[in-house]
C-alpha cells in the first residue's frame, strides 16, 4: 500500500473511532480522584511513557509501578490508572500519554483490571469478561464482546503537560 493510501485510511479510521465514541457509555465506573504527578522530566523519563504503543500500570493500593513514591496526594482511580502512549485522534501525532481507568466497565470492580494484549498491542483486554477496548486510537472505546453490545467504554482522565516536561494525570 503506498503512502498516499496510508494517510487517507489513517484519517478515516480516527474519524470512525471519535464519530462512534461520541455515543460510548464512559462513565460506569464509580467516580474517584485521580491525581498523579509526573511533572518533572525525570520523574516523567522514569516512570511515563516514552513512545507510541508503550503503557504502564498506577495501582497505588499494589504499589505498581515498582518504586514509585505515592504521597497522600496521590489517587489513582477507581481501578487504578492504565498510562498509554496512544495517537491523539484529533491530529494524528504520535506519542501522546492517553489515561484510562484500569476497571472493566462490564464488570464494575476495582479487582477486575484491563491489561493489554501482548499480541494486539491498540487493545486493553479484561480479563473476566474479554471485552476489548482500543486505547490506541479509540479513547478507549469498546471493539468486542460485551463491552461492545452494550457500548461501555473505558474511563478516561487527563494528562496534562507541565513546564517542566512532564505531565499530571488527573480526573
Amino acid at each position: 500500500m503506498s503512502c498516499r493510501m496510508i494517510k487517507p485510511l489513517l484519517v478515516a479510521t480516527i474519524c470512525a473511532a471519535i464519530c462512534g465514541c461520541a455515543q460510548v457509555d464512559d462513565d460506569r465506573i464509580p467516580a474517584m480522584p485521580v491525581s498523579i504527578n509526573l511533572t518533572d522530566q525525570g520523574m516523567w523519563n522514569v516512570y511515563g511513557v516514552s513512545g507510541t504503543g508503550m503503557s504502564r500500570r498506577f495501582v497505588k493500593e499494589l504499589g505498581e509501578p515498582s518504586g514509585f513514591h505515592y504521597s497522600e496526594a496521590t489517587y489513582t482511580g477507581f481501578g487504578g490508572v492504565l498510562l498509554f502512549g496512544g495517537i491523539d485522534p484529533f491530529d494524528g501525532t504520535t506519542d501522546i500519554p492517553l489515561a484510562y481507568d484500569l476497571a472493566c466497565p462490564v464488570e464494575c470492580r476495582r479487582d477486575v483490571r484491563v491489561y493489554i494484549d501482548a499480541e494486539n498491542r491498540l487493545e486493553a483486554v479484561c480479563p473476566e469478561c474479554g471485552s476489548r477496548y482500543n486505547v490506541m486510537t479509540g479513547g478507549g472505546a469498546p471493539v468486542y464482546g460485551k463491552a461492545r453490545s452494550l457500548n461501555y467504554g473505558l474511563t478516561r482522565y487527563q494528562c496534562l503537560r507541565s513546564e517542566s516536561g512532564g505531565y499530571m494525570i488527573r480526573d
